[in-house]
C-alpha cells in the first residue's frame, strides 16, 4: 500500500521514511494530511479512486510513525461501520505502506474540502470532545465531489464492488 503524505505529515513521520525511487502514481494510492483541531492532532486519510475519506481526531506522533498499523486500523474499522467487507480497497495482510509525497492535485483539493467539514463541523458542535466522530466520518463519505464526476465517495466504493443503490 502507498500512503501520499502532505508536507505537514512528513514533518511527524519523517521525511527519511519516503520511499526511494517514489513509486508511480496509482488509483489505489491513499493520501494522508495532518490536521490541527484544538491544539491536537488529526488525521485525515482520502483513498485516491474513490475518495472514501477517514478522519481521525488526536492521534499521537507515536502512531503516524507507526503508520501501517494505524492507517490498516483505521480503515478496516471504517470498512467495519459501512458494512463492508475487509477486502473493499484489497487484502493488504502484512503488507508494508510505502510512503511517497503526493501526486494528484485533485485529491489534495478534496482533502481541503474534507478539512474545512471536519473543521466547521466540530465548531458547530461545540469542540472536539462533543462531535461525533463516526457519523462525522459517514457524512464525509456522503459528500458529492466535483473530483470524481460529482459521486459519493461511499457509492463509488459500492460500485468498486458491485453493489449499487444501497446507501
Amino acid at each position: 500500500m502507498i500512503l501520499r503524505c502532505t508536507k505537514k505529515l512528513l514533518v511527524i513521520i519523517g521525511p527519511s521514511s519516503l520511499a526511494d525511487p517514489p513509486p508511480e502514481p496509482d488509483p489505489e494510492d491513499w493520501y494522508g494530511n495532518l490536521l490541527w483541531s484544538e491544539r491536537r492532532k488529526c488525521l485525515l486519510l482520502t483513498h485516491s479512486a474513490t475518495l472514501f475519506t477517514i478522519f481521525e481526531p488526536d492521534v499521537a506522533a507515536s502512531d503516524l510513525r507507526a503508520t501501517a498499523g494505524t492507517v490498516f486500523g483505521l480503515i478496516q474499522r471504517e470498512l467495519r461501520g459501512e458494512d463492508l467487507p475487509p477486502h473493499t480497497f484489497g487484502d493488504h495482510t502484512g503488507e508494508q505502506v510505502l510512503l511517497a509525497r503526493t501526486a494528484d492535485r485533485s485529491v489534495l483539493g478534496c482533502m481541503n474540502d474534507m478539512a474545512f467539514i471536519c473543521e466547521d463541523t466540530i465548531r458547530r458542535s461545540g469542540g472536539l470532545s462533543r462531535t461525533n466522530i463516526s457519523r462525522l466520518n459517514r457524512a464525509l463519505r456522503r459528500n458529492i465531489n466535483s473530483a470524481r464526476a460529482y459521486e459519493r465517495p461511499i457509492d463509488l466504493t459500492l460500485q468498486r464492488l458491485g453493489i449499487e443503490g444501497r446507501r
